[in-house]
């Protein structure tokens, strides 16, 4: 089938990394998060040509609170990065699942192709030089086998996945990774939801939102015990990227897992468990005088970063000797009085 004129444009632009970045921010921790992301892809990807939109819920009835970015600092530093602020409606989820807004956004993206990246990522290399093939959609493999859990008397992880691949017409035996034995997590298409991408974000976005409200209003028999917050965005992504005729990705985007980006998740555990040289690119963002301004406003950022709390942290870690389980090195860290979120 011959490709549109447009969609022949816009997989040109997407490989010489025009795409689209998006990321949420909002009041609060997310809206310094958004700060260190756009800082970070300015002084680690000078290359990226392409749009950086941090979009931002509308307060309506479906927030207890107004999530809106008010603070004119912050607001004055994102444009000054680069950023394009995108109010956005929340119809569909809102305060009661706050991960929902990675779905209910693409809706409201310019229709070409887009990244994902959840706030808190530091981008630490050129993810612009990146192969990203965009026709086949697929997200982060840093993840650990926390869905689905099975009961003790089934289904089992094939008999869940089973169902929800039935549900939606979808092919259940070409999602599997064969190299892992029945039942084992890593046999199933599951994901970090941190990235992800695809050509289009109206088409993935609609099939996202899709099969995530459908899933939440009627999870069925097999779901019976299991539980969907704040799982719900992972359990529908792969469903959509497999939809789309994606996967998992290829050998030639580790970066986005290893060296292009970092998915810190807190500043504790950034500094409990990166390497030297992720610490080494948050401190040399965070410490730009524009940045440090805004970011030590906000009390955690202020301790980690600009208090020294973060380097104490660290010395309570050998990097190469970490505790298996992340709750441990959690723990150590707030017997030690230090942990912030």
């Amino acid at each position: 089938m011959s490709q549109s004129p447009k969609t022949r444009k816009s997989a040109t632009d997407a490989a010489k990394g025009r795409f689209t970045i998006v990321a949420i921010g909002q009041s609060g921790r997310l809206q310094y998060e958004s700060v260190l992301l756009a800082a970070s892809l300015r002084a680690f990807d000078p290359a990226f040509a392409g749009r950086l939109i941090i979009a931002t819920p509308e307060p309506g009835p479906l927030w207890d609170h107004d999530p809106t970015i008010t603070d004119p600092a912050t607001l004055s530093l994102l444009a000054s990065l680069g950023a394009e602020l995108l109010p956005f409606p929340s119809r569909h989820f809102g305060s009661r699942y706050p991960y929902g807004n990675k779905i209910e956004v693409l809706a409201h993206l310019p229709d070409e192709p887009f990244l994902f990246l959840d706030t808190d990522t530091l981008v630490t290399g050129p993810i612009s030089a990146l192969p990203f093939d965009f026709a086949k959609p697929s997200a982060s493999m840093k993840r650990e086998g926390t869905w689905p859990d099975p009961p003790l008397y089934g289904p089992d992880r094939t008999g869940i996945w089973t169902s929800l691949y039935d549900r939606f017409g979808l092919d259940f035996a070409s999602s599997l990774d064969t190299r892992h034995p029945d039942d084992y997590w890593q046999r199933y298409l599951y994901f970090n939801a941190g990235w992800f991408f695809a050509a289009s974000p109206r088409s993935f976005g609609a099939t996202f939102l899709r099969f995530a409200t459908e899933i939440e209003a009627n999870p069925g028999p097999a779901l019976a015990c299991q539980s969907l917050d704040p799982w719900l965005d992972q359990i529908a992504l792969p469903l959509a990227i497999h939809a789309h005729g994606g996967g998992r990705p290829p050998a030639t985007l580790a970066p986005m897992d290893t060296t292009a980006t970092c998915h810190w998740r807190t500043l504790p555990l950034l500094y409990a468990r990166e390497s030297d040289d992720v610490v080494a690119k948050l401190e040399a963002v965070a410490h730009a005088p524009p940045v440090k301004a805004v970011l030590q406003a906000y009390p955690a950022f202020k301790r980690m970063i600009y208090q020294g709390q973060g380097a104490e942290i660290r010395a309570l870690f050998n990097r190469n000797d970490l505790p298996r389980r992340e709750q441990a090195i959690r723990n150590t860290i707030k017997r030690a009085g230090l942990w912030v979120r």
